[in-house]
Formats: structure tokens, sequence, C-alpha cells
């Protein structure tokens, strides 16, 4: 089978794809194309020239975006077998085949029935087979071929990531690069120019220029200054067709800002400055500000501002504000327009980042003189010290002088002063003051003991101007004088043992003094000499502010005395001394030979009786657990006698208990068991004794005959069915048990229920024999045989 394309306008597809093969060869599949072949016109004869040489090739074009109103011609598909009389049919199969490509069957064209993009698909493969039209027979096995969408120019190249935002610093060199960008086109950039760029500037000349085959952006101009201008907009153009007219555009922007340098130095606007203080200003305050400045941004902007030298320059600080880069003029002593009424200073400002890149056009900084004119005030009265400290004795006189304050105007006009005390605590209420001369005086008895010192607060206001006004801290020690005589420092319980012997040390005491140590720091301890000798015990003074207790005799008793009393007289060193006496308590104690108190007081007679704290403990022990044993006796007692029913109204499901004993055989009224044993006896009805009947008993009539025959399961049958009707027994859950053995055993009954009822004929008359330890028992069982014969 051939193929006969017509669409060859380019010369390159003849040299695609073409596989030459021998003249005259017809294998089945191959697809042919002949030069020599001319088409049939009706009516004339066919002329046959000879074959010439043929060449392979698989492969067919159709052009891109088609746009005509009739499909496009694509190719031929011929088979040798057709002989031109329509009974060859070709068949068409594959990517867009009956979709997008359509083949006549008859004459094997094949056309284009939309329009292509190659952007989209590039290409398509088919299959081509010729059957017979009669038989449905493949002619030739079938043929596999591609159809190539042709590109044409018809995408425009594109800037995917514009536009563009850079920066680049300013005063670069010339040619610095500041940004490459790429256009990408969709076109086949192997086929032709309609994929290949070039890039052009359209705006942002002279300062920059574009590399046409890079895209590389690059400054165009030496020393661009940032601060004379700061942002460009540069377009660049990329166009394919290699830049040739007809080829198309596409265009992107490139926004540029120049960065900061430090490539200006800081600039004073003036060169000579005047500032106003008041000479009331306060020191470490801000009196007033001063800035340079500079055409750099960020840290290249960043200066410091020093004094260099002035006569004020240990007056005045200066400091930066880094957020406004403002110099901050402080106050560090205060001033005095009476004694300075100006100061002179040089300030500089210098940049804190250089780059020396552009120290040529320096030097980054500059300097400036700024005179400060100190201002005249009415100031209030200045005080000759900044705190006072005075002493007055404690107890001295109400009126007595402490001491005097002194403060001044410091204006020209030296005002008259007055002076008064500030009465803001209870504390400044114990003195005066004279308002002419500020001398202070007591108003109170002072006790240094209370209160040892005092602080108030004194105030000076000028006369012609009262609202001035300037304070100063008075600070008043009371000094101590020797009024508190010493005393005992606590309360001491001394202890004696028993068996003490001469000269032991049973208590060391000390003593304490209100006042000064000055006045009472060395203490004396001895026994009142007014006093006859104690012979019991007697004081030694250690001379270390402490004094020891010590017996005189051996051995004391508390039978004969168990309390003794010593007067102490202790004095101090102060001028002139104090003194004071304190009595001593001395408790006589047994002890343990390791001399640990055992006891004192009441429990003496049970010492004497060898009875330990032990043996007290464990005998009042046993005496409790005994006291608790009789009253859970008792208690127990008490619970055994509680009634059987609790009320009369609430009898309700109560299990009625009975505790009784019985009063053994002899006791007939507790319970007749004959009753039982004897259904005889029991043919009338009995009541309860303990529970009134309301109704009237209902004898029954029982023939004779039939007691003597009853069974005694049937008795206690019918005695559940008289319970169970009669109305006067215990209501709802009382319980009647009735205890059935059975039938009468034929060997007689072993108990001795019915001894008291039947005779024995058993002889104890043999007792009498067993020897006299049987003699008593023989004379009672002797005297029973007589009764019941009598």
């Amino acid at each position: 089978m051939r193929i006969t394309s017509t669409s060859c306008i380019c010369p390159v597809l003849v040299c695609l794809c073409f596989v030459q093969r021998c003249y005259g060869a017809a294998h089945h599949g191959s697809i042919k194309v002949t030069r020599n072949q001319t088409k049939h016109v009706e009516g004339e004869t066919e002329v046959h020239h000879r074959p010439k040489r043929g060449w392979v090739w698989n492969q067919f074009f159709v052009l891109e975006e088609h746009m005509g109103p009739d499909p496009q011609y694509v190719g031929k598909l011929h088979s040798n077998s057709d002989k031109g009389d329509g009974s060859v049919k070709y068949i068409l199969t594959g990517e867009g085949a009956g979709t997008i490509f359509i083949i006549d069957d008859t004459t094997g064209d094949i056309h284009s029935t939309k329009s292509l993009d190659r952007e989209q698909k590039t290409h398509y493969v088919l299959h081509a087979q010729a059957i017979d039209r009669r038989t449905n027979k493949p002619l030739e096995p079938e043929s596999e071929f591609i159809i190539k969408v042709q590109d044409i120019n018809d995408n425009a190249p594109k800037f995917t990531d514009g536009p563009y935002i850079v920066t680049v610093p300013e005063m670069s060199e010339m040619g610095t690069s500041v940004l490459q960008v790429t256009a990408t086109d969709a076109d086949d950039p192997t086929y032709g120019n309609s994929a290949r760029v070039v890039y052009s500037i359209l705006q942002g000349q002279p300062y920059f220029s574009v590399d046409p085959k890079t895209g590389v952006i690059r400054t165009a101009l030496h020393n661009m200054d940032r601060e004379a201008r700061e942002h460009y907009s540069v377009v660049i153009q990329a166009k394919d067709m290699a830049g040739q007219v007809g080829g198309l555009s596409g265009s992107t922007t490139v926004n540029i800002t120049l960065t900061d340098v430090n490539d200006n130095p800081p600039r004073f606007p003036q060169k000579h400055y005047q500032l106003y203080v008041p000479e009331s200003a306060q020191v470490g305050s801000a009196v007033g500000k001063i800035k340079a400045n500079d055409a750099d941004t960020g840290s290249n902007a960043d200066m410091k501002y020093t004094i260099i030298n002035g006569d004020g320059s240990g007056v005045f600080s200066i400091s930066t504000d880094k957020e406004t880069r403002e110099g901050i003029l402080s106050l560090k002593k205060p001033l005095n327009y009476e004694k300075k009424k100006s100061y002179t200073l040089n300030i500089e400002g210098a940049n804190t980042h250089l780059d020396f890149r552009f120290s040529h056009l320096g030097p980054f900084k500059d300097v400036t003189m700024l005179k400060i004119i100190v201002g005249d005030v009415d100031e209030p009265p200045l005080f000759t010290m900044p705190s006072y400290v005075m002493e007055v004795y404690e107890n001295a006189k109400i009126g007595t002088a402490v001491g005097t304050v002194t403060a001044q105007d410091p204006d020209t006009a030296n005002s008259l002063v007055r002076y008064f005390i500030v009465h803001n605590t209870e504390e400044d209420r114990y003195f005066t003051i004279d308002a002419s001369t500020g001398t202070i005086k007591t108003a109170k008895i002072l006790d240094r003991e209370e209160t040892p010192w005092y602080n108030i607060t004194v105030a000076a206001s000028e006369i012609d101007n009262p609202g001035l006004v300037s304070h100063v801290p008075v600070g008043v020690r009371i000094l101590d004088v020797n009024d508190n005589p010493p005393e005992l420092a606590r309360e001491y319980d001394v202890v004696v043992c028993e068996n003490a012997k001469p000269g032991q040390v049973i208590q060391t005491i000390t003593a304490t003094d209100k006042d000064y140590s000055a006045n009472g720091a060395r203490f004396h301890f001895s026994l009142d000499e007014r006093l006859s000798l104690n012979p019991n015990f007697t004081l030694r003074d250690n001379e270390d502010n402490t004094a020891s207790i010590l017996t005189r005799r051996r051995r004391y008793s508390r039978t004969t005395q168990d309390i003794y009393y010593l007067p102490v007289l202790i004095s101090d060193g102060g001028v002139p001394p104090l003194s004071s006496s304190s009595t001593l308590t001395i408790r006589v104690c047994a002890c343990e030979r390791d001399g640990r108190v055992r006891t004192c007081h009441a429990e003496a007679f049970l010492s004497s009786a060898g009875l330990s704290t032990g043996a007290l403990i464990a005998i009042l022990l046993c005496v409790v657990i005994l006291l608790a044993i009789v009253v859970l006796f008792i208690t127990l007692r008490r619970s055994k006698k509680e009634p059987l029913i609790i009320s009369e109204e609430d009898v309700r499901e109560n299990v009625v208990t009975y505790d009784d004993e019985g009063g053994g055989e002899e006791d007939t009224e507790a319970f007749d068991i004959t009753a039982l044993r004897n259904p005889s006896a029991a043919e009338e009805l009995k009541y309860r004794r303990d529970v009134r009947p309301e109704v009237k008993p209902v004898p029954r009539h029982h023939p004779s005959s039939s007691l003597d025959s009853i069974d005694l399961q049937e008795f206690i049958k019918q005695r559940l069915a008289e319970a169970d009707l009669d109305p006067s027994v215990p209501p709802y859950d009382s319980l009647q048990t009735y205890a059935y053995e059975g039938h009468r055993s034929e060997a007689g009954s072993i108990s001795s229920l019915d001894s008291a009822t039947t005779h024995s004929d058993q002889d104890y008359n043999y007792l009498g024999d067993w020897g006299p330890e049987f003699r008593k028992l023989a004379e009672l069982y002797g005297e029973i045989e007589s009764e019941r014969t009598t």
C-alpha cells in the first residue's frame, strides 16, 4: 500500500524519515510515495510509465491553527491492490480517527476536520488498513503511521515571575548586576525562530541596561545616589522570531530600589545655638534637645553626641535618643543664677557606623556651639545643711532647747525666713520651734525607754512669699539617764532536791536593765544584808552579770518544809547606781540519783510508800478498766428487762421471745406436755392466758372412741387449723411450733416428764446394800416409795 502526501510544501519534510528501498519492491505493510504517479482523468486512457524508485516513510504533517472553511488535506492512502473500481475499502483507526481525522474509504484521502494546537498535542498515532469491500477481508496487513502537528508562531513570550521587585546599593559601579529575567515561549524551539527570544529595555534608560540574549539587567550609570532618586521602574520586553519584524513580544516591569549606604556625613543646621534654662531646674532632668541632620537612613544615620569642651561640661551632660536621633541635654549639677549666669558648650555629632569606601566624602561628624543662659527665679529658702541630727537627755524639762536649724533666701533680695514644724505624726508634737530663730525645744517629757529616736520635718518659707517652702529632715536622739533599776531577766522556777549536798549550784540567774548599756551594763548580786544569815541557801556573784544559788546544808525534807523564799538584791553600775530586790521561790522535790526531778508537792505521801509514777499510772488504769466492766455489766442487765412488745399499736412483724426456763418437772402450769402425749386430755379448746378472747368458746364434741384412736400427727394438724381460725392468737407473723417425733415406741418412753404421773415397778431396796456411801440415796428412794405406797 502506498501513501501519497500532497502537503510536502517544505523541503524539510523530504529529509525527515525517508528510508530507501529497492526499486519495484511492493512488500505488504509498506508505505510508499511515488513521484511519477498522475491522476486519471475521466475519459482519458491511463498512461503507464515505468515506476521509479520510491521512499518509505511513516509520518504526515499538518499545520496547526488551520482556519480555512474546508477540512485541511493531510495525505492519501493507496494500496497496490486498488484498481480504481471501488473494490478496496480504506479504514483509519487510532488517535483522533473519525473525530479529528477522517478518510475517504474509496480514494484513501485523509482530511483534518478541526483546528489543531501543537502546544496541546504534538502528534497523533494512527493505523491504516485496506480490505476487500465485498468480502471484508484485509488485502494487506495493518500499517502504523504518525501525523505530526507542524508549529506556527502563535505564542508570545511570557514572564512567569513578573513583575519583579529588586534592590541594588546606591553608588554602585557601572555594570553591576541587578537581576536576570527569563521569558518562556510555548512554540516549538526546534522549528524555525518561533521560540527564539531577544530581550530589550523599553523604559529605564539611561540608568539601566539589559543583555539581549541572557536577560541580565545591569546599572548603566556611575554613582547613582539614593538621596537624589530612590525608586526606578524598568520595563523589559522579550520578542520571539529573534527580534525580527512580525515576531510576537511580551513585557514585564522590574521595580528597582536603591538601598542606602553611609555616604552622607551628619550636619548641624546651625553653627551656633542658644538655650534658656531656669536655675530651678531639677538635677537629672532634661533641659534641651539638639539634632544633626543625616541624609542617610537606618543604621547609616545613627550618631552619637558628645560635649568635647566648654565651661559647662561639668554641669551638663548629653545623651542620644536612638529613636529620634536627637541629643538630649541633661542637668548634672544645680544651677545658681547668683553665682553663674551662662555656660558655653561645644557639641559634636558623629556617625557610629562608617563605610570606609566613602571616607573620601568625610569627615562623618560635625561640631556646633551651644550657649546656655541661666534664668533667675525666686527660690525658696535654702537650709545650711541637707539634714540635722540633734540630741537631748530623757526626762528633760519642758522647753529644753534641743538644737537650731538655719535657712537663708538664696536670692539677691535676701528675704526674712519663717520656720515651722510639719505635724504629720504624733512624734512631731513632742517638739516646738521658734518661728524666727529656728530653735527646737521639747514640748513633753521624753522617755528613752519608750521612744529612743524622733524624726521630724522642719519647713522654712519666705515672709514675703509664703508659697515658696523648703523642707529639711531633723532627727532627735534621746540620750539615756539611769532611771530604771535592774530586775531579774525572767521568773525562775528554782528546785532543790531532797538529797542535795552542801555547796551544790541549784540555779543560775541573770538580770536585765531597760537603760542604755552605759548606765547599767554591770550588775551586782547579793543577799539582803539587813536580814539574818540564811542557813539553807547562799548566793555567789559570778561577775559576768550572772549569779549562782547554792545550798548551805545537806538534805531537805518536803514533809518538814516544801517551799523556801530567798530575797536577792540586784544593783547596776550607773550614775547614780540603782538597785532592786527580788524574791526567789525554791521548791523541795524528790529527785532521782542522777538529779532528775521525780515529783514535788502533793505526791510526797505516795513516794514515802515506795510507789513510783509508773505504778500510780498502772493502778489508775486498772481502776478505769474495772469501772468499765461494771458499767457494761449493768447495761447488759438492763437491756434484758426490756418489754416483749414495745407498743400495743405496732406489733406487726415482731418476734416475741420467751426466755423463761420453766419450773422443772413439777411446774405443770408453764406447759402441760401431756396434751401432746395424750390427745384425749386436750378435747376442750384452751385459750391463751395472756390474751382475753373476744368470742365465746365453741364447744367441740368428739366421741371418746375417736379421741382414743386419733394419731398425734392428726392432732397437730387440728391444732394448726384452730390457730389459723382463732382471732385471739398473736397476729400476722407469730410462729407456733409443734414437734412431732412419731408414734410411741414399743419400748416405752425414757423421759422423766411422766415420772410424776406414772408408777414405777422398780425396787430400790438394793441401794441399802451398797454401803454407807449410798445410804442417803437409799433413804431418799425409800421415802419416795413409802409416799407412793401411802
